[in-house]
């Protein structure tokens, strides 16, 4: 049976340009299962003697060096829209720490949010290239999320490992790798989560963000092909209704990346768009950063996480169970006429070599001239 298709997105409504959002705390936006997975990394015995190490090792300077030698610095004069673009991202969250934007050439598109005391912000030039201004203004606001969350010591830490090499980089040595390289990873993944909100927040429309992420997925140099943010927003819609098998594989492909898929993200993004909770940080109701505690009880985000993760995987144990049972009937079914055409091809070899002999024997039977 074919499945119902899900209705597209309706994110069509022009948000307008985005209040200045004073004061507000990374913990408005982020995900349950960011600050889960990230109280689980912390939990790791060996990751604070890392961290430690691995800053060490370097030092600041000698991190923004590696990251910055081959990037050029954006200011008034240097790569001025994005300058601005900055800047409007800046006063939306109200972040008023200097932070450094760097445009580096790299034919891959990605960004991201690096440094231990003073972070920066390094894009790709491909990814310059193929964005306009609304979703690099929103790509802006992702990348500062990751600062204001106090993300970029980690994923400064987990992108050297992934540069060098887990097995290469000399601190490392003696270290239990795979659950740190699993942790890591998977915080890598559900941050991006939450900075996908940070972006939404910055848009002056809401299916920027989408657009974003439809072009991270196969953007190409503007003006060189037509693509449909509407049937984008479909392709997310069927990527829901996945059959369970190919649900299953994509949970495995996940297990060694550092982003989620970009349809899942957009799922995701899409949901939480549609939620109280942004509907309440648009009208100015959120947790301001003076107001935060200093110690925050991590029970309920876990207890969250754990709601979203098992929501995912009761859909996919229903859709595996429904697909392993399709999968089950189609092999019986195959099997049944493999083997019907095995028994009717050995009666027809049967019969044919039957026919050969009672030949051969006919002719032995004739008299010899």
């Amino acid at each position: 049976m074919t499945p119902k298709r899900a209705a597209p997105f309706k994110l069509d409504e022009r948000s307008g340009e985005p209040p200045v959002l004073h004061d507000i705390a990374s913990s408005s936006w982020e995900h349950p299962a960011d600050r889960a997975a990230l109280q689980t990394l912390k939990a790791i015995p060996a990751i604070d003697q890392l961290l430690e190490k691995c800053t060490g090792f370097l030092g600041e300077r000698g991190i923004r060096a590696l990251f910055q030698a081959n990037a050029v610095r954006v200011g008034p004069a240097q790569f001025p829209i994005l300058h601005r673009l900055f800047a409007d991202a800046r006063s939306t969250l109200d972040w008023r720490d200097d932070v450094d934007l760097f445009v580096s050439q790299n034919p891959g598109f990605n960004a991201g949010a690096y440094g231990i005391e003073r972070p920066f912000i390094v894009l790709h030039s491909a990814t310059v290239d193929r964005l306009g201004e609304p979703e690099l203004r929103v790509l802006l606001g992702h990348e500062l999320g990751h600062i204001i969350s106090g993300h970029t010591l980690y994923r400064t830490m987990l992108q050297l490992m992934l540069m060098v090499g887990f097995r290469h980089l000399p601190f490392l040595a003696g270290t239990a790798l795979l659950p740190i390289r699993l942790s890591m990873l998977e915080w890598s993944r559900t941050s991006e989560l939450s900075c996908d909100r940070a972006g939404l927040l910055v848009a002056h429309d809401r299916d920027d963000a989408l657009r974003l992420l439809m072009k991270s997925a196969g953007g190409t140099l503007g003006g060189q092909h037509v693509m449909s943010l509407e049937a984008y927003k479909e392709q997310v819609a069927d990527y829901e209704l996945a059959d369970g098998i190919e649900g299953a594989f994509k949970l495995l492909k996940l297990l060694d990346q550092t982003h989620p898929f970009h349809t899942m993200r957009a799922a995701e993004l899409m949901r939480w768009s549609q939620s109280p909770d942004y509907a309440a940080i648009r009208r100015g109701e959120y947790t301001r950063r003076s107001e935060r505690p200093a110690w925050v009880n991590p029970i309920p985000d876990i207890g969250s996480a754990a709601e979203h993760y098992a929501g995912h995987a009761k859909n996919l144990a229903s859709e595996l169970s429904s697909s392993t049972q399709k999968v089950a009937g189609q092999a019986s079914s195959y099997a049944r006429r493999v083997m019907g055409d095995a028994l009717t091809a050995a009666r027809n070899t049967a019969a044919n070599l039957g026919t050969r002999r009672a030949s051969k024997a006919s002719d032995d039977d004739e008299p010899k001239g």
